[in-house]
């Protein structure tokens, strides 16, 4: 499994379709870690994620006779608004299965480009499983939120991306929760700044990733609600992000409720930027240890934007 080669790959088949979003010097974040902060703005990219760079990236995989086959994939909102997003651009059919109690948002965002929605189970690892067993029984092609080269392969442009945009990166935080971000960026980055390191950033509600890492196997554990509902959930137990996390991921922090919705909230004030949970953690992340990297440069990666009004007034 050469993910670097995946990574060139994709740059060369998505690049037409996407943004490059900004690399956006934060003032105030750079002044309390005493350090050159970066904001890497995935929330102003195509359907509001990073997710569709992967999901494009799949998309594209597929042949001609594959692609008159349709689609079927699981996610809790991002990943399945951005393969909607693909079918539509790609003129193909397909389905998304969403747990119950996805984000309204982020399903009427999956419709909107016309795709089919269903809801099965309440955990994501149980959505993708079942909709992983349902493209096998109909012959259908199934894409998956994390655990696919292609996938990881195209969130990883990202880290292309932001190697063109600046001299040098010393450390990168980026939300984790299958694990294909951070897999994909982390694999480029320390390619061409092996020194980097890559900081993995988790709700302390919906730690899979990283207690699985700690523990040395992939854990069942349950999650509790939480903000960073583009991250919550289980991890399929055969994910080839596991690994890839083992050996690229230098550190986990882990981060409360209160400090998500403190750095989001921060972030509107200081910034006046929408942002969703997901990216809040990534920055919650940084805030919690501000000088860790001081005098480094730091790439803070803002995943998404997509959050409901209902919550953000919660938030704010």
């Amino acid at each position: 499994m050469n993910v670097l080669q995946e990574i060139l790959r994709a740059e060369q088949r998505i690049r037409p379709h996407i943004y490059e979003t900004p690399l956006l010097y934060s003032q105030p974040l750079s002044k309390l870690t005493g350090g050159h902060v970066l904001l890497k703005l995935e929330n102003l990219q195509y359907t509001g994620s990073f997710k569709v760079r992967g999901a494009l990236n799949a998309l594209l995989s597929l042949n001609e006779e594959q692609r008159l086959q349709g689609v079927v994939t699981a996610s809790s909102g991002n990943h399945g608004c951005a393969v909607a997003y693909g079918m539509q651009k790609l003129g193909m059919q397909g389905i998304i299965f969403v747990p119950e109690g996805a984000s309204p948002v982020k399903v009427a965002a999956i419709q909107s480009y016309g795709a089919r929605v269903q809801t099965w189970g309440t955990d994501s690892v149980e959505t993708e499983q079942y909709a992983r067993s349902y493209a096998e029984t109909h012959a259908m092609l199934y894409i998956p939120p994390y655990n696919d080269l292609r996938v990881i392969g195209g969130q990883g442009t990202i880290a292309v991306e932001i190697c063109r945009q600046v001299e040098r990166v010393d450390a990168a935080y980026v939300a984790v929760g299958g694990g294909g971000l951070i897999s994909g960026l982390a694999t480029y980055l320390k390619a061409v700044f092996p020194h980097a390191q890559v900081i993995g950033c988790l709700p302390e509600n919906s730690a899979v990733m990283a207690k699985s890492v700690e523990a040395q196997r992939i854990l069942d554990i349950p999650s509790l609600p939480t903000l960073s509902d583009g991250t919550a959930g289980g991890i399929e137990p055969d994910a080839i992000t596991f690994p890839l996390c083992q050996q690229l991921v230098d550190d986990y922090v882990l981060v409360s409720e209160a400090e998500i919705r403190q750095a989001m909230r921060q972030h509107i004030e200081q910034h006046h930027m929408l942002i969703e949970g997901a990216a809040g953690v990534a920055l919650a992340a940084l805030l919690k240890q501000p000088t860790r990297f001081q005098a480094k440069t730091t790439v803070v990666v803002l995943c998404g934007a997509n959050i409901s009004l209902e919550t953000l007034r919660s938030v704010l």
